[in-house]
């Protein structure tokens, strides 16, 4: 959708306010992805030319989706793809629940926006982060510092304030230096080929990549798993 420079700027506006009172809504955190975001993308799509796997993922253009999820299910035990089918089924995530790109013109970069949004649910099984409120801010943080994206950042510093008090200062004095750490010590998140892991055991994977995993929170802050529903 073509929208002028003024335009951009009342969506980014209207959809930020949005995603800080409703973070569950990710057609409005994709909306601000893509409108405070153009600028960056050029970078991080000059970055995937300039490494060899960045190039070909460009080239070939995978996407992920509930195909590729379902090929994860049949991965051996202990592999990437295995925790990664895990983690989707646990939480009755769908692949194929990403929003679509709307906002950019630009046929390349909309897939690196697309990309980064496909790829996120390997980061959190990657970086063992959970996917409550503060195990998103803390990946939000790491990926603030690999790709510069303005909501990510923008996210950890509106959302943290639906933390309460003690577990804003946990994510504050442990969680946010992990994350520069981190994000600062592993490989070029964009420049992997995660479906050529899919065999691969999770801890080479982590090794390779050069990936510390998060430090596990307190229980109250751990994924606990959903509520069988009652018939």
């Amino acid at each position: 959708m073509p929208l002028n420079p003024l335009q951009k700027g009342a969506v980014a506006l209207l959809s930020a306010f949005g995603a800080l009172m409703r973070p569950a809504r990710a057609d409005l955190v994709a909306a601000v992805g893509e409108t405070t975001g153009e600028w960056l993308l050029p970078s991080i799509r000059d970055r995937m030319r300039r490494d060899p796997v960045g190039e070909r993922i460009l080239a070939e253009r995978p996407r992920v989706t509930d195909a590729t999820l379902a090929l994860c299910r049949d991965m051996p035990p202990g592999s990437f793809g295995a925790a990664y089918a895990k983690f989707m089924g646990d939480r009755r995530f769908s692949a194929d629940e990403r929003p679509p790109v709307r906002f950019l013109d630009d046929e390349e970069l909309a897939y690196v926006i697309t990309r980064a949004r496909e790829v996120h649910d390997f980061w959190h099984v990657l970086f063992d982060c959970h996917t409550n409120v503060f195990g998103e801010l803390a990946l939000k943080g790491l990926e603030f510092v690999q790709t510069g994206l303005p909501m990510t950042g923008l996210a950890v510093l509106g959302a943290q304030y639906r933390l309460n008090s003690a577990d804003r200062e946990l994510l504050q004095r442990h969680y946010l230096p992990w994350a520069l750490r981190a994000g600062s010590r592993c490989a070029d998140l964009m420049c992997i080929y995660y479906e050529k892991h899919f065999q691969d055991h999770l801890e080479d994977v982590r090794r390779e990549h050069r990936i510390i995993p998060a430090p596990q929170p307190p229980q109250h802050l751990r994924f606990k798993g959903l509520k069988s529903s009652k018939t």
